[in-house]
């Protein structure tokens, strides 16, 4: 009989063990193909061609692919070896040396990472080109590309998967060293026998886990003073120890008052259900808290992508409201009317004169300390001969503008409310109302006041006369016909672009493409983030499904149909998936209503489109352990 060698007894143990496998399998080959979508991307010509600044993002993103994808595999791999664990017990027993198991394993996981490496790069070169026609229709390229073969792609995804697989291969030889063979054969019995909480520290700890919670969600509605950055750490640390107590203790402490409050008699659905949660709970309660918090960043990460992206004609034009400006330039400004005069280009042009001053907010009217402004008061007549539907108040006082950093405050600050104007007199104007966006186009870098014309020519004359004000001409183009836009745009950017004010039409396109690119990098790995925290709940349900086999195989000799046992395991899974998934929108919700400020636009579509998907990834994860489950029961006889 021929001896058997190690790499014979490696294909015979992958053969017989094909369901152990699977999953980490399965997981090699996801991150695989993932990387090399993202690698591919960075080194396309047709990226490179638009933008170099796109392979820097595609770089910086696939950095943080690594890492997620790092932690997915490593977690599989965790898995799978605790599954193993029993196998790996019974190799020492029958006498082959921890060396020997070693080799073993890392054999086995050699073979594995080649197969992986070798069928994740060939499906990433079949679904490259889908995702490179995605990422040019968001930025706009609508001609035809082809994918190229990226040898640099190859050669990265090689180097980067050799070193993850270096890191499993360690965790193998940790798993066969560190531990002994009565360890091995009681893996799967760890954490069945919960110790009962103290009843007052218990109370205590779940009380404070839901207090802390409450604690950062009142703090974000208060976000915006001068303790910003010091909120956003208060915020994260409360949600993050409130949500880890509510798994590691508040839960536990509530099933243990459910079961006193029955004597103890569960029944058989809560015995499915509450009994094997109080036993895992300790051991869950990392992984449900990080899965928790980081799926609500997640969320706030694609609703704030999907906004920037779908906002972006209507944030680009509330930033420029004319197409085109000149600044103190009125020969040019004559000269582009001439040309879009031969071009038949219809637009409406008006001259807009400006008083710029100095100003300030009275004390306390945001909640940050006021800074002094610098302020460009502006007819709004004017203003209407230049295409503008702006019109002031009749009482004198005035609309302000600014698309600067204190619009974050817009819907914070009380109006009416004074505006101190700098001078030796002390002269205030009320601002009757913060309206959205710019009067003049933001590259002006004024903060604006609209006033009418009468109020307008009294500012004018008072401050000039002192010379505490300067005036300003700014040439405002709007182009009537929206289908003009990027003609009258090149003939502006080739010749009369001297000004450094960039037009309307340009500015859209390059937010277009920056847009894109987010909304495409974070939908990539929010999608993949989302995806492998399911799939890490599902794997680990998997496996408490093979532990508990022999249990439903009990009950069902005991005469318990599988619908019976099902019931219990279904109230199961919607705390394993539902808890984490409610409390992760929870969070989310007000994640994106701190991130809504720094919007001039409305965000909550985005973010009911983030968490729909979020939703339904969990709800097929969750269909999915179900239905494994069943499958367990009805084959436990």
């Amino acid at each position: 009989m021929k001896a058997l060698t190690l790499f014979d007894l490696a294909f015979r143990s992958m053969r017989k063990n094909i369901k152990h496998y699977y999953l980490y399998f399965f997981a090699l080959i996801f991150s695989v193909v993932l990387y090399f979508v993202f690698a591919t991307l960075q080194h396309d010509p047709a990226v490179l061609a638009q933008n170099e600044q796109m392979s820097t993002a595609f770089l910086a993103a696939g950095i943080l692919l690594i890492f997620i994808a790092g932690i997915f595999v490593v977690y599989a791999n965790s898995i799978f070896l605790k599954r193993r664990s029993r196998e790996i017990g019974l190799y020492q027993l029958i006498g082959l040396k921890k060396r020997v198991v070693a080799r073993l394993l890392v054999i086995e996981n050699f073979l594995m990472g080649i197969a992986a490496l070798v069928l994740g790069i060939i499906v990433g070169m079949l679904v490259s080109r889908v995702f490179l026609l995605l990422l040019m229709k968001l930025i706009g390229y609508d001609l035809m590309i082809d994918v190229s073969f990226s040898m640099t792609a190859v050669i990265q995804t090689v180097f980067v998967f050799i070193g993850i697989f270096m890191f499993t291969t360690i965790q193998m030889i940790s798993t066969v060293y560190r531990n002994t063979l009565l360890s091995l054969f009681n893996t799967e019995k760890t954490g069945e026998h919960p110790k009962k909480p103290k009843t007052r520290n218990a109370a205590f700890l779940a009380i404070l886990g839901i207090a802390l919670i409450v604690l950062g969600y009142l703090i974000s509605d208060n976000m915006l003073n001068d303790l910003f950055l010091f909120n956003i750490l208060a915020v994260l640390a409360s949600i993050g120890v409130g949500t880890y107590l509510i798994f590691r203790v508040t839960i536990g402490w509530v099933f243990y008052k459910i079961r006193d409050g029955k004597a103890g008699h569960l029944g058989l659905s809560n015995s499915l259900s509450l009994a094997p949660l109080m036993h895992r709970l300790k051991g869950n309660a990392n992984s449900l808290t990080i899965i928790t918090i980081l799926s609500a960043m997640t969320l706030t990460m694609l609703a704030g992508a999907y906004s920037f992206y779908y906002a972006t004609e209507h944030e680009t034009r509330s930033q420029m409201p004319f197409d085109f400006i000149f600044e103190k330039n009125e020969t040019e400004a004559t000269e582009l009317s001439k040309e879009f005069d031969e071009k038949g280009i219809s637009y409406t042009h008006g001259a807009i004169d400006l008083l710029v001053l100095f100003g300030r907010m009275e004390e306390g009217a945001m909640p940050v300390p006021s800074n002094e402004l610098y302020i460009a008061i502006v007819s709004d007549k004017q203003l209407q001969q230049a295409g503008s539907d702006i019109e002031a108040p009749a009482d004198g006082s005035a609309i302000f503008y600014s698309t600067s950093s204190i619009s974050m405050f817009r819907d914070v600050i009380e109006m009416p409310l004074t505006l101190h104007l700098a001078d030796d007199e002390k002269t205030t104007i009320e601002i009757a109302e913060y309206a959205e966006g710019n009067s003049i186009n933001g590259t002006m870098l004024y903060s604006q006041l609209v006033v009418n014309e009468s109020t307008y020519e009294q500012l004018k004359d008072q401050f000039t006369a002192t010379g505490q004000a300067e005036m300003s001409r700014v040439d405002g183009f709007t182009i009537t016909d929206s289908a003009d836009l990027e003609a009258a745009s090149e003939i502006y950017v080739q010749r009369y672009n001297t000004s450094g004010h960039i037009d309307y039409y340009s500015a859209y396109q390059r937010a277009i493409e920056t847009n894109g690119l987010l909304i495409f990098i974070s939908g990539f790995l929010g999608l993949v983030f989302l995806i492998s925290t399911g799939s890490i709940l599902y794997f680990k349900q998997m496996t408490e499904a093979e532990q508990e086999k022999k249990s439903y195989g009990t009950l069902r000799q005991l005469g318990f149909s599988v619908k019976d046992i099902m019931r219990g395991i279904i109230k199961k899974q919607v705390f394993v998936f539902g808890l984490p998934l409610v409390l992760g929108l929870v969070h989310a919700i007000f994640a994106i209503k701190v991130l809504s400020s720094f919007f001039q636009s409305d965000i909550a579509f985005a973010a009911f489109v983030a968490m729909a998907m979020y939703t339904l990834i969990y709800l097929i994860f969750a269909f999915l352990t179900v239905g494994y489950y069943r499958n367990t029961v009805k084959n436990a006889l």
